[in-house]
């Protein structure tokens, strides 16, 4: 993986972790919450960026995220302008800012992707089937056999299928996915052309497809030995199609409908992580998780598709920060509301001792997540 790619990942993620911040930020400052420092990564402190209404912005050496501190953050602090002596309601707001900040930010790029052009990721991606159309169908290479027809061409991943045929003869088109066995089957053990495109580029590839022979001998071994990677295909690809619909009036509606999809797809996927950490399954756990290195992985792959899928991994991402803060973590918003809404119904005080503590322990073991899944995401996809 490039560095270009892991830097664009930062960056990326450093800015809606930002925005979230911002939130905070934001809806303190409304409800009379001081804020002392506005920061943009966590310290050390690399730079003072400004101070303007008791407020200094700073930027600070591990990009991290952000952050917010607000004058007496604890919920036992009583003076004047802390975040202790506001009410349980401002207190609430001003915790759950950040989630709606970044549940708006996914939104708000939803519907502005439906309108001009949403790529389908899910199989029965949610859609208003009377105001949708597509208007991009492109057959792309997902997977490429080592030592197949495919890769002896120069076939790579992404690159997008136009069509098949004899050389010098015309040619059949691709058109979808489920069109292509067909049409490698029908050229079976026959040197082929093949017009792939990369971008704006059209290229002609010539290879020499596997016989029928070859693939069923393939096929037959796979059933025999319970295993399907020894199966083998004509070309040696695995295609996958790539598809962009617009809608009109209905931004909004399949905005809030995808949401509620990868909300749900969310919430599975830790629920699977969680199954396979208590069943002592690591690999189970680390295949539902990913951090920054996967991030900019992702992203460096779909560079290839264009910007509205970029624009579709930043709003999931933002999403997906949303529903993380939202869940009772210690050190995490959901996890400081959950704390202070469990010590006011046990009508108990909530030192700042017991908070420190609290939280502490919540963000040393996110640190040290952190770290385990970039880890897992280094050896995953280098």
């Amino acid at each position: 993986m490039s560095i270009p790619l892991i830097i664009l990942g930062f960056i990326l993620f450093v800015g809606l972790v930002v925005l979230h911040e911002l939130g905070h930020f934001l809806v303190a400052r409304r409800n009379g919450v001081e804020v002392e420092e506005f920061g943009i990564g966590f310290p050390p402190r690399a730079k003072v960026l400004g101070k303007k209404d008791g407020t200094v912005y700073t930027l600070n050496w591990l990009p991290l995220g952000g952050f917010v501190k607000l004058k007496g953050e604890h919920d036992a602090d009583t003076a004047k302008g802390t975040f202790g002596a506001a009410s349980l309601w401002a207190k609430v707001k001003i915790m759950l800012a950040g989630v709606v900040v970044n549940a708006l930010t996914a939104f708000v790029l939803l519907t502005i992707l439906a309108a001009v052009g949403m790529p389908k990721i899910l199989e029965n991606q949610f859609t208003v089937e009377s105001d949708t159309k597509i208007i991009q169908r492109e057959v792309l290479v997902g997977y490429v056999e080592p030592n197949s027809p495919a890769q002896k061409a120069g076939i790579r991943d992404q690159t997008e299928l136009a069509a098949i045929g004899m050389p010098n003869a015309p040619k059949d088109f691709i058109t979808s996915a489920d069109q292509l066995p067909e049409l490698t089957r029908k050229y079976a053990g026959k040197e082929v052309e093949i017009v792939v495109r990369d971008g704006n580029e059209a290229r002609q590839l010539q290879t020499t497809l596997r016989t029928t022979e070859e693939v069923d001998a393939s096929r037959k071994e796979a059933e025999d030995t319970n295993d399907p990677e020894k199966a083998k295909g004509y070309l040696g690809i695995q295609p996958a199609e790539y598809i962009v619909q617009r809608s009109t009036w209905s931004s909004p509606v399949i905005a809030a409908g995808l949401i509620k999809q990868i909300t749900g797809a969310t919430f599975k996927g830790l629920g699977t992580a969680l199954s396979g950490l208590f069943q002592g399954d690591t690999e189970k756990a680390s295949s539902q998780v990913s951090g920054i290195v996967g991030i900019s992985y992702i992203i460096g792959k779909g560079s290839a598709l264009g910007l509205q899928f970029i624009l579709l991994i930043i709003a999931i991402i933002s999403l997906t920060l949303a529903i993380m803060n939202v869940l009772p973590i210690p050190a995490l918003d959901g996890g400081r509301l959950f704390v202070t809404l469990l010590f006011r119904a046990i009508r108990k005080p909530l030192t700042q001792r017991k908070e420190e503590w609290i939280h502490g322990t919540g963000f040393i073991l996110l640190m040290l997540l952190f770290v385990l899944i970039t880890i897992v995401d280094i050896n995953r996809f280098t």
